[in-house]
């Protein structure tokens, strides 16, 4: 009989490979099963360890610092520039967005009267009621599960700064397990980690930076035009600021046309031309120059990725949402390259400390 006629047999080498792996994707499953109400804390030590990690290095290098002092001090260091603000964020929106979550009706009311300005003076029916309903309907459970989720954040803090610690300590040991570890050629490892390493960066310090400075010219503009309340308002208009295109708009719109509804003429026109000219302003300078130090992301998949952040994670989904599905695309990028199309990936080039901090540092 020809051997082309004979049936195919797999090899049992090939066998246990496929139980193997099997294995591990089963107890990977039930691990992150059980660990998944602890993703945000885990998330944002590996966050902070990229950010940290260079200057980890400098500590224990340069400084001749003790481990585990240099890991306290930067711990120390992103608790009070970190956790602190946020606190006080999270408390804020609680403390003013209260009421509005026990009673809905109030946004309903303040739409309606947005809905009725636009009618009587330009004669425009965009707001219909039904329409105001499905606002309200969807965006106060929105709100609330981000509210919610920042809560549970910092119910994690602890469990993020002691993996944060352990990661520091043992930096040595966590880069070579890291890079062992990858299952990628050392040209794709190297590439993973630097886009890795970008990604980070550009989402967890440029989104930050650039809806911290939107929210405080915007806090500014509201507090020269007399809005109550305008530290919320800022706040929210920072939190908008990470939605491409339409951003800080989504708060200075509304809130502009509200106040013209009450009677206040020169304030809601003021603030339309403060938010037109000097947030867009502020927003786009900021992005400019943030962008030739960080990664591009584009922006659909900040907006796609906050969505889905915010589903799982709460309010840190705002920065781990873009960081997942950025490191999606990267994965599938470097699928095709090691297996489908193998191609060398010559552009990127990674700075590593020089050999001699490589060596201090693994003393």
């Amino acid at each position: 009989m020809s051997n082309d006629l004979m049936p195919t047999q797999i090899h049992p080498h090939r066998i246990r490979q496929v139980l193997f792996l099997s294995l591990i994707l089963f107890i990977g499953l039930l691990i992150f099963k059980e660990l998944y109400f602890m993703m945000s804390a885990l998330l944002g030590a590996i966050t902070l360890y990229v950010i940290m990690r260079n200057g980890m290095i400098k500590l224990v290098t340069k400084y001749r610092m003790k481990r585990w002092l240099a890991a306290l001090i930067l711990m120390l260091i992103s608790f009070i520039l970190l956790v602190i603000p946020v606190a006080w964020m999270a408390s804020v929106a609680i403390d003013k967005l209260g009421p509005f979550f026990q009673n809905p009706e109030i946004v309903t009311n303040a739409f309606e009267q947005i809905h009725q300005y636009l009618i009587n003076k330009f004669n425009i029916d965009i707001l219909k009621k039904e329409n105001v309903n499905k606002i309200s309907n969807q965006v106060m459970p929105f709100a609330q599960k981000t509210i919610g989720g920042t809560l549970n954040t910092a119910g994690n803090l602890l469990v993020m700064y002691v993996v944060l610690y352990f990661l520091l300590v043992q930096i040595t040991q966590v880069e070579l397990w890291i890079r062992k570890n990858l299952p990628f050629n050392n040209q794709n490892s190297q590439f993973f980690l630097v886009e890795f390493k970008n990604l980070v960066y550009s989402n967890a310090i440029g989104i930050p930076i650039v809806a911290v400075i939107q929210g405080i010219a915007a806090m500014l503009g509201y507090w020269i035009f007399g809005v109550n309340g305008f530290v919320l308002m800022g706040m929210l208009t920072a939190i908008c600021s990470v939605i491409p295109l339409v951003g800080p708009s989504i708060v200075w719109v509304p809130l502009s046309i509200y106040t013209l509804s009450q009677g206040q003429q020169w304030q809601g026109i003021g603030i339309a031309l403060w938010g037109f000219i000097a947030i867009g302003s502020v927003d786009n300078i900021a992005r400019f120059a943030l962008q030739k130090k960080l990664s591009d992301v584009h922006p659909l998949i900040t907006i796609l990725g906050v969505i889905i952040g915010i589903s799982l994670f709460g309010f840190m989904g705002v920065i781990f949402g873009p960081i997942l599905l950025s490191m999606f695309f990267l994965l599938t990028r470097i699928y095709n390259d090691e297996f489908v199309n193998p191609a060398e990936i010559t552009e990127v080039v990674e700075e590593e400390p020089d050999n001699k901090n490589k060596t201090d540092l693994n003393g």
